[in-house]
């Protein structure tokens, strides 16, 4: 299933100026007008790193940094935060984790406190969140990053959760809205990691109306009062956490996923209970599920059945993957393919980039619709000339001639410019990764070499085999219409089924029955490495 491409047309203001109205363009609009004119815009996104951080969570982060741009083209300051919510409950082990059963004994823990089973960073939250942030500006996201442990144990929020606690009545209310049994008459709106096991198996028993909350171990049944303005054990539950640090860091916008938005979800209660805080609800929007099609090979994300950003990059570029998300409505359900659609998703991207520079025509509706696509899927600055466009499939074909050595299919193309190199060395890597680990069966091939056993054929497949290897030797005397007609010619001359000599062909060259146009893979692959191979049969 391909992206559904973004619905953008082309309007004419009084000014006669084009206005874009990509998605991303038409929200920076929609935040400029309902916050008004201001110093800066807080466009925030977040994820809790109790796993490996998948395409899914990808989805909230570049979604958020394509409004960035679109308010910084519009000549906007934006503040772009992405929060850590490592001080979350560490619930469950994901699968495939190092040790689980030492990470088992962590349960109930805030995850700064659970160890890297890898040994590689001081805690479990810390691997997770450094996978990502070295990542990141591959593809041309560079938050602010926020970590909310950090901030919490620094008592930062302490007047936030004085606050919770003022209105604790009024956030019940908010809450007992959207529940299907109220909560009890006992509730607090703040919740403590006991200073005895370091567990949030805690109760709280009291609050003395200004900084001092007691609660009790239910695990040791131990008792102790803390002063949430020095305490690192207290902190607010997610859904007044949200709407709290949005009216704490003043955030414009920031979207949520399906869940998070459904009726009754988090962004529902926060919308009002930010409020309570002095603030208003920041715009924003829900993006959907990412699926993943023909996803074949190694799973290699350690939470198990993941497909995290490290996996899309092994066979998109940068800047394609960009496009997966720019082309696509957050609210549209789409799939990242690994599959074929790998194929046409190149193209299309290619397609768009033409456009871009003129090389491709399009109506001016197409023409502004495509531009402003390609602007937003660059890593950083758009290129000031095309890519050198090569068709993905037929890059796979060279790299299979070449057995993968990238440097030598480089060279073998003409007319590539200094500035293209780069980029058409990443598709090379992304071409040779898919067509390795994911094409399907009938795409892989190796040339025959002399190790490889010759194949037995009949006196009528011999003397074609000798024909093609003299049409072979004079390979330069040929376009590739030409030497198709050659090839048929031979099929005819030896009294055999063309579809029959192409199979005696492939057999010969790849050892397979079936492979690419084979005119076309003969003229690809050069006299010098057909000539050999055929020799074998004469």
């Amino acid at each position: 299933m391909l992206p559904k491409p973004s619905s953008i047309s082309i309007i004419a203001p009084m000014n006669n100026q084009s206005v874009s109205l990509h998605w991303a363009d038409i929200y920076a609009d929609k935040i400029i007008r309902e916050k008004g004119p201001k110093d800066h815009y807080t466009c925030a996104s977040g994820i809790t790193p109790s796993g490996t951080v998948h395409i899914g969570n990808f989805r909230e982060i570049i979604s958020v940094e394509l409004i960035v741009r679109a308010l910084r083209d519009k000549g906007q300051n934006v503040r772009f935060i992405y929060s850590w919510d490592d001080y979350d409950v560490f619930r469950k082990v994901p699968k495939n984790m190092p040790r689980p059963e030492v990470l088992a004994t962590f349960l109930r823990k805030p995850i700064t406190l659970v160890p890297d089973t890898t040994g590689a960073w001081s805690n479990y939250a810390e691997a997770n969140e450094k996978a990502v942030e070295h990542l990141l500006p591959v593809v041309g996201i560079e938050p602010e990053y926020l970590y909310q442990a950090q901030r919490y144990r620094a008592s930062l929020y302490a007047q936030g959760m004085r606050t919770a606690l003022e209105h604790k009545d009024e956030i019940k209310a908010i809450l007992d809205t959207y529940r299907t049994s109220p909560l009890p008459d006992d509730w607090y709106p703040v919740s403590v990691f006991s200073n005895f096991t370091g567990k949030d198996n805690t109760t709280i028993l009291g609050w003395d109306g200004e900084w001092a909350v007691t609660y009790r171990d239910d695990d040791t049944g131990q008792e102790e009062t803390i002063d949430l303005r020095t305490t690192s054990a207290a902190k607010l539950p997610w859904r007044i956490d949200w709407p709290m640090r949005w009216a704490h860091e003043g955030v414009d916008f920031e979207p949520a996923g399906k869940d998070h938005h459904s009726e009754g979800g988090s962004f529902d209660t926060s919308k009002h209970v930010v409020k309570v805080f002095g603030a208003e609800p920041p715009v924003s929007f829900q993006y959907d599920f990412i699926s993943i099609k023909g996803r074949g090979g190694k799973i290699s994300s350690s939470s198990g059945e993941v497909i995290s950003l490290p996996d899309v990059l092994e066979i998109y570029t940068p800047e394609v993957t960009r496009y997966l998300f720019v082309g696509t409505r957050p609210n549209t359900e789409f799939a990242i393919s690994f599959d074929l659609d790998v194929l046409k998703i190149y193209e299309d991207y290619d397609t768009t980039e033409r456009i871009y520079f003129g090389v491709q025509e399009a109506n001016e509706k197409r023409q502004a619709k495509e531009k402003r696509i390609y602007e937003l899927s660059q890593v950083k600055d758009i290129p000031t000339e095309i890519s050198y466009q090569i068709p993905f499939r037929h890059l796979c074909n060279l790299l299979q001639i070449n057995g993968g050595d990238i440097d030598a299919v480089i060279s073998s193309l003409d007319g590539i410019t200094p500035g293209q190199i780069d980029r058409l060395r990443q598709r090379c890597v992304c071409a040779w990764n898919w067509i390795s680990q994911f094409s399907p069966e009938e795409f892989r091939w190796v040339l025959r070499s002399d190790h490889d056993p010759v194949m037995e054929l009949e006196e009528s497949e011999k003397k074609a085999i000798g024909m093609l290897f003299e049409v072979v030797s004079r390979l330069d005397e040929y376009d590739e219409k030409q030497l198709a007609e050659e090839i048929y010619a031979i099929a005819k001359d030896c009294e055999l089924d063309a579809p029959h000599l192409f199979k005696v062909a492939y057999g010969v060259l790849i050892g397979k029955e079936r492979g690419p146009k084979l005119a076309g893979f003969i003229k690809t692959c050069g006299k010098e490495k057909v000539l050999p191979i055929l020799r074998r049969y004469i």
